[in-house]
C-alpha cells in the first residue's frame, strides 16, 4: 500500500513539471526559430532599430507570413522579431484573448511557474523562456527570448570593457 502510495505521489509529481525538452525542440514559434539568421524568416519587413537594455543595438522587425495568422482557430495579431547581429533572440506574438491558448501551451509544454511582480507565465529551459501574459484587454503576449544571443549581448559588453581598459 505503501509502495503504491509513493508511485502515484511520483506519477503525479511528474505529470505537473514543466516539459521543457519539448519546449527547446521546438525552439521558437512555428518555423520562427529563436538564433536564426532575420535572412530565414519569411515575411520579415525591418520597422526601426531599438536599444535593447538601453545599451545594445538590435533590429525590430514585424514579419508578415500568412503561417502565422493563426494559432488553431485564435487569430493572431501581430508578430515581431528583434535581432542582435541579425540573429533571432526575441518573438513577440499577439494574439487574440483565448483561454484555448493556456490550455495548449500547458498540455505542450507542463504547468508554468507564475510570476507575481509581472503578472505572467513562464515556461524556462537553459537555451530559452517563453513568457505568457495580458497584452491588452483583449489580447494576449506570447514573448520567446533567446538566451545564448542575450549571452552574447553581454559578452560583447565585457568586451568593449576590455578595450577601453587596455587603451589607458
Amino acid at each position: 500500500m505503501m509502495r503504491l502510495l509513493t508511485l502515484l505521489l511520483l506519477i503525479s509529481t511528474f505529470a505537473f513539471c514543466q516539459n521543457t525538452e519539448e519546449l527547446d525542440r521546438r525552439n521558437g514559434f512555428k518555423d520562427l526559430k529563436l538564433g536564426s539568421h532575420i535572412d530565414s524568416v519569411k515575411g520579415a519587413v525591418f520597422k526601426k532599430g531599438v536599444k535593447e537594455k538601453n545599451e545594445f543595438d538590435a533590429k525590430l522587425y514585424e514579419v508578415e507570413n500568412p503561417a502565422y495568422q493563426s494559432i488553431g482557430e485564435v487569430k493572431v495579431r501581430q508578430v515581431e522579431v528583434k535581432t542582435y547581429k541579425d540573429l533571432v533572440y526575441e518573438i513577440t506574438v499577439i494574439t487574440a484573448k483565448d483561454t484555448r491558448l493556456m490550455k495548449g501551451l500547458v498540455k505542450s509544454f507542463g504547468e508554468p511557474k507564475y510570476i507575481l511582480t509581472t503578472d505572467s507565465y513562464n515556461w524556462i529551459t537553459p537555451n530559452l523562456s517563453l513568457t505568457f501574459n495580458d497584452h491588452s484587454k483583449k489580447e494576449i503576449r506570447l514573448r520567446y527570448r533567446c538566451y545564448p544571443v542575450l549571452k552574447m549581448m553581454q559578452e560583447d559588453k565585457g568586451r568593449k570593457i576590455d578595450e577601453i581598459a587596455d587603451d589607458f
